[in-house]
């Protein structure tokens, strides 16, 4: 089994009524609750972290792409992941991912990720995402045409990345007289590509043709069980069984010295996760021709509760995540595993306003005790 270390870079201190007054932390909420001094050490704080997970022997070591909101400070994930090239040398650096829909100029994606490759020597992984809701708001681009401008974000950058000759480039989003990528990635034909699915069954489909990695996002297992034979189904169309490692689990852990301890620490930094951080309304999240109808049916049949209704025991016991002791964390991994089958396990460590210094020694335990023991395993199957 493969092991990341992904980071959201949140910004945890949200004002006392931000729970009656403020209907997301992203979008409309007001930027004066960004304090300069505070943010600074932050950031500085989450690349110690994600240097630390290479020395403690994860596999990857991962960013991503958010804007205008409290739950990740990574407008440019691409730039994180450049501060990271040079201060390691073995963990793979996940960029999860670019919203290339909502892009201007994809080319320049293209660009910085094969700029990207050469500082790590090899070692990036490129991700592909569409962008929430409200970053298509935030951008002024209209929602409806998501896939289409992601769809031709992709095969651009896949075709700069590819190609030794010059070319043009005239679509419906997109127009480029001269396409000549100055430099061409190190990794060919080109970097490792992954790609995050919430239901979307055009995605599972993208994916598997393709052959690229799919990984969830944060959804009671039932659900992700779904996604993940959709995403196997579809390849089974195609003539073939993906690798586990192929799918990648997207979810947050903890790990103290005892359940208890866990517990009592993780409780109320998981809820900040699920109950402030991903308080994001339908309108923000999905707003009308974001999706396709057909995809819209799937997610709504699957009937998942709003995050800010879930409480901590509904979280633990519906797989949203996982905390406790190592052993625990252990037994709870193996059964996802079993259940889901994946190859790959994405952690989120670093949860809503937990310290430094648990945020550690949930990586150091996760490393010592629970990496090890998994490692040991067979490989994931079914079920």
């Amino acid at each position: 089994m493969k092991f990341v270390f992904f980071h959201l870079m949140p910004y945890p201190y949200l004002p006392d009524d931000f729970d009656t007054r403020y209907p997301s932390p992203s979008l409309t909420f007001p930027n004066r609750y960004f304090d300069r001094e505070t943010g600074n050490r932050l950031y500085h704080r989450y690349l110690d972290e994600l240097e630390h997970a290479e020395r403690l022997g994860f596999d990857g070591i991962a960013v991503n792409e958010h804007h205008q909101t409290a739950y990740g400070l990574m407008p440019s994930p691409n730039i994180m992941a450049a501060a990271l090239a040079r201060r390691t040398s073995r963990a793979q650096i996940m960029v999860l991912g670019n919203a290339i829909g909502i892009r201007g100029n994809p080319l320049r994606v293209a660009e910085e990720i094969a700029m990207l490759d050469h500082l790590s020597n090899g070692r990036i992984v490129s991700g592909f995402v569409r962008g929430i809701g409200w970053e298509y708001f935030a951008h002024s681009i209209n929602p409806t045409r998501s896939r289409d401008r992601f769809n031709e974000a992709h095969d651009l950058i896949i075709k700069a990345w590819t190609s030794d000759e010059m070319f043009q480039w005239i679509s419906p989003n997109y127009e480029y007289r001269y396409v000549n990528l100055w430099p061409r990635p190190l990794q060919q034909p080109h970097p490792p590509i992954y790609i995050p699915g919430a239901g979307s069954t055009e995605t599972m489909r993208f994916v598997a043709q393709r052959r690229y990695t799919y990984m969830s996002v944060y959804a009671p297992t039932r659900v992700v069980r779904r996604w993940f034979d959709g995403y196997r189904d579809s390849a089974a169309e195609l003539g073939y069984e993906p690798d586990p490692e192929k799918i990648g689990l997207s979810i947050p852990i903890f790990v103290a010295d005892t359940d208890a301890q866990a517990h009592r620490e993780g409780r109320d930094q998981l809820m900040w996760l699920f109950h402030k951080g991903l308080k994001q309304g339908p309108e923000l999240m999905n707003p009308p021709g974001y999706m396709s109808p057909s995809s819209m049916r799937g997610v709504l049949a699957a009937g998942m509760t709003p995050f800010p209704q879930l409480s901590y025991e509904d979280l633990l016991s519906g797989g949203y995540a996982v905390v406790g002791g190592p052993a625990s964390v252990t037994a709870r991994l193996r059964e996802l595993r079993d259940e889901l089958g994946f190859g790959q396990l994405i952690g989120l460590f670093a949860i809503g306003g937990l310290s430094h210094e648990r945020t550690v020694r949930s990586m150091e335990l996760f490393s010592t005790e629970v990496m090890s023991a998994l490692r040991s395993d067979q490989p994931a199957t079914t079920g």
